[in-house]
């Protein structure tokens, strides 16, 4: 059984799309999984630039290393 088509268009379900199931509460909660082309699409919400980037990177890799 499928959910009504209006159902499937407001929960963005799509035909084909993959999909999690979820119980909360007694209830079943079932959620688009997004298409990576879809994820690369949206704006970044985090924007730094190349030099920080690196400096990260650093930091980090010199924490692993302690």
């Amino acid at each position: 059984m499928f959910p009504p088509k209006e159902l499937r268009d407001k929960a963005g379900l799509k035909p084909a799309c993959k999909v999690v199931y979820k119980l909360e509460g007694g209830r079943l909660i079932v959620e688009p999984i997004p298409r990576l082309e879809d994820l690369l699409a949206e704006p970044s919400m985090v924007e730094i630039t190349l030099a920080e980037f690196k400096k990260f990177r650093h930091q980090l890799s010199k924490k692993a290393e302690t």
